[in-house]
């Protein structure tokens, strides 16, 4: 029986990992955490029955507490509590599904403690990576990516040496403005922006995605799992979301995985890892594809990809500056407080006010979202 904590459990990636244990009954949830949705981790508890719950909201655990009190169940709440959900004894693996910066701190406890991580927390890699793969070294601890992208990386690099590599080809489906001139996006809203063609995900990575940061966060992400440089990560646009990425080695071949656009595939690969179990669900049928294309990105249309690449190549506290930027402008998109273009806008103003750190601290890097944060709503 392999045990689960679920940081982000009534998110997308949360929600659809609950679906891959309640597919296998060698699966068992013994932690989750959440934001503010009450209701639904209630119901949550009621199916899955962990032994510990954390709600970061405090009014939000109060609510919980008192629906739990004739229970075993442990309700714990704040940063404290997720850290205790991501360290919980019990647990083997650690799915790290929260959205933003808010899970650096608990995936390095989780590390510190020896779990195994599932990582769907792309921003913890993206700011703090030459912490989390120091450590995960150092403790010995398997970093499992649950990203489709990086797990197709993943998979397609089993059994292969990874001195053969030549370069990583990330795959994006180009999201709903593909084929948009900057002009044309003026005016999209956030209805617009939230239809992605292929994928169901949560609004945040939708709107990323949309915008094409979510790419640049993924190439940022991609160089520390694999141990690559940033000029070594290509990026090509696949309308279909049929090949998920792929990997060129040096005698020119290339592997590539392929399969439907459905989460559950890449988060079940990361709790089973080095096992394949059956998944149910829609095949591939190879009779019914018209045809498979390829694009290049436009990074003078989706500036935001453009921006990405140059922080990831200035490194240090850069991304992190990208990352936080970006956060906190997609918040007031999403609250229609700026347009789908100030997005970047925000970004790149950001980057350009910001002095780099060259190889921050974890405490330098909550520092600097914090003023970033700041420095948005001074003048936003």
């Amino acid at each position: 029986m392999k045990k689960i904590s679920i940081l982000g459990s009534t998110g997308s990636i949360g929600v659809q990992t609950l679906d891959v244990v309640k597919a296998n009954d060698d699966l068992e949830v013994v932690a989750i955490s959440a934001a503010t949705n009450v209701d639904k981790v209630l119901e949550q508890v009621k199916i899955f029955h962990p032994k510990m719950v954390c709600m970061y909201n405090e009014d939000a655990a109060k609510k919980v507490k008192d629906s739990l009190e004739d229970s075993d169940v442990e309700v714990v709440s704040g940063m404290d509590g997720l850290i205790k959900v991501a360290t919980c004894d019990e647990a083997d693996i650690v799915v790290t599904a929260v959205v933003g910066m808010i899970g650096i701190r608990p995936t390095l406890k989780a590390i510190e403690a020896g779990k195994d991580i599932a990582l769907a927390n792309k921003e913890t890699l993206v700011t703090a990576g030459h912490l989390v793969m120091k450590l995960a070294k150092e403790k010995g601890v398997k970093i499992l990516p649950v990203d489709s992208e990086h797990s197709a990386i993943f998979q397609s690099l089993n059994g292969e040496d990874k001195k053969a590599i030549d370069k990583l080809i990330l795959t994006a489906s180009g999201g709903p403005f593909r084929g948009f001139t900057r002009e044309q996006m003026k005016d999209v809203t956030l209805e617009d922006a939230l239809k992605h063609p292929n994928w169901s995900m949560g609004q945040k990575i939708t709107i990323d995605s949309a915008t094409m940061v979510n790419k640049g966060l993924e190439v940022m992400e991609a160089a520390w799992l694999f141990n690559m440089d940033i000029d070594d990560i290509d990026i090509v646009i696949q309308p279909q979301s049929l090949i998920h990425s792929m990997v060129q080695f040096i005698d020119g071949g290339i592997i590539a995985q392929l399969g439907t656009p459905d989460m559950r595939l890449p988060i079940q690969y990361a709790l089973y890892y080095p096992e394949r179990k059956y998944l149910s669900g829609d095949r591939v049928d190879f009779g019914m594809i018209k045809k498979i294309t390829f694009e290049d990105p436009d990074l003078d249309s989706f500036h935001g990809l453009k921006l990405a690449l140059e922080a990831a190549k200035i490194g240090g506290s850069m991304p992190t500056v990208f990352n936080a930027a970006n956060e906190k402008a997609v918040a007031k998109f999403l609250n229609k407080e700026i347009s789908f273009l100030e997005i970047t806008d925000i970004i790149e103003y950001c980057m350009n006010e910001h002095d780099k750190i060259d190889n921050p601290s974890l405490d330098e890097i909550l520092e600097t979202e914090k003023n970033i944060y700041e420095l948005i709503d001074s003048r936003w």
